[in-house]
């Protein structure tokens, strides 16, 4: 790390450079979950009109979607916003980038509520207020510099005992999920999958991180393409997303997506955060108060997320809430003549077929 002397013009030219970067990449955070969230409404329009013309839906082994045009605007979205996002780890932290993830969440929601017609009840409502407030928190706490500048910086964090230490226990343990406790438990226990998704996850942001680092020096004009590490920095990269979305299709196929969805989310920041922390050592220039807005801030995303997925079935509208702040006696006289007025029906009912029967047995 770079030690500058605050008095000075090299100090100042560097603090608005890396204050520049870091607003570059949270814009490009940003725009990743708005094109990444969209995406998934527009290719799912694509699959509904498939399906109102008659074609085989994909879900049973169908490609019609393939030839719709809006489909393809969908998968295009999404092209663009992964861009950005991996653009995004070039100029900001991975403790910033990775959780506003989220807002991809959130911005499904709200298009899916307007243009498919889906129902967000009062929790998702609630949700998509507090991923807001949670995005907001991790924006204004989050650290503003970059503690690795070079490829060079790199190289050498990489190489030392903690960052090689949990990444050997990574390792082992998607080894020991693949072969052993898959096999077992994975069918049974949601955990099992996600946890090597998350864990295998978090090295693919690292290398991801290292290979913005990479592309941007060689923008600066020091080529990185000969170096050895930026090659093996994107073997690891597609080698961990092939795993990643290998056994994350799995899980998403045995257990309800959104249950999968939260879950997955935590685990896979959770793992992100504490491999950044090892290798990037952000939090360690932190203030206290930086690092428990950005706690605080990541929680609060993440009870976001469960609010909009794990509770969209339930029916929870302000009806409910107006109910629980009226007078402990009106609720109690609504609740009698809901009483009465049930067993009155009941009565009418009983009475109807004592009557139905009396008269059968007198024609009888």
């Amino acid at each position: 790390m770079i030690l500058w002397d605050e008095d000075s013009t090299d100090y100042l030219v560097h603090a608005t450079a890396t204050s520049k970067h870091f607003y570059q990449g949270l814009g490009l955070a940003v725009l990743s979950s708005g094109f990444i969230g969209a995406s998934f409404i527009i290719k799912k329009k694509a699959l509904i009109r498939l399906q109102r013309y008659g074609g085989l839906r994909a879900g049973a082994g169908g490609f019609g979607y393939l030839r719709e045009l809006v489909w393809w605007s969908g998968l295009l979205s999404m092209g663009i916003g992964e861009a950005a996002n991996f653009a995004a780890y070039a100029f900001a932290p991975a403790t910033l980038v990775t959780p506003l993830g989220a807002l991809s969440v959130l911005v499904s929601a709200m298009l899916a509520s307007t243009y498919l017609n889906e129902h967000l009840n009062l929790l998702g409502k609630l949700g998509c207020l507090l991923c807001i407030l949670g995005s907001t928190m991790l924006v204004l706490h989050s650290p503003r510099e970059e503690q690795i500048e070079t490829m060079e910086d790199l190289s050498f964090k990489m190489q030392e005992p903690t960052f090689v230490t949990y990444t050997i226990f990574v390792i082992i343990g998607c080894l020991a999920i693949v072969f052993y406790f898959g096999p077992l438990y994975g069918k049974q226990n949601i955990l099992v999958y996600i946890l090597l998704c998350s864990s295998i996850g978090s090295l693919t942001v690292m290398s991801c991180k290292g290979l913005g680092l990479a592309i941007k020096e060689t923008m600066n004009g020091k080529s990185e393409m000969g170096n050895w590490l930026t090659w093996a920095l994107l073997f690891v990269l597609v080698l961990c997303i092939m795993v990643q979305m290998n056994y994350l299709n799995k899980s998403l196929d045995l257990f309800n997506t959104s249950i999968v969805t939260p879950i997955y989310y935590v685990f896979f920041t959770t793992f992100v955060i504490i491999a950044s922390a090892i290798l990037f050592r952000e939090w360690e220039y932190m203030s206290i108060e930086d690092v428990i807005g950005c706690v605080c801030g990541f929680l609060t995303v993440i009870i976001a997320i469960f609010l909009l997925n794990a509770f969209k079935d339930l029916d929870v509208s302000y009806t409910d809430i107006r109910l629980i702040f009226r007078p402990k006696r009106e609720n109690i006289i609504h609740h009698n003549s809901r009483w009465n007025n049930s067993a009155d029906d009941e009565q009418m009912r009983y009475d109807m077929e004592h009557n139905y029967g009396s008269s059968i047995t007198r024609s009888m």
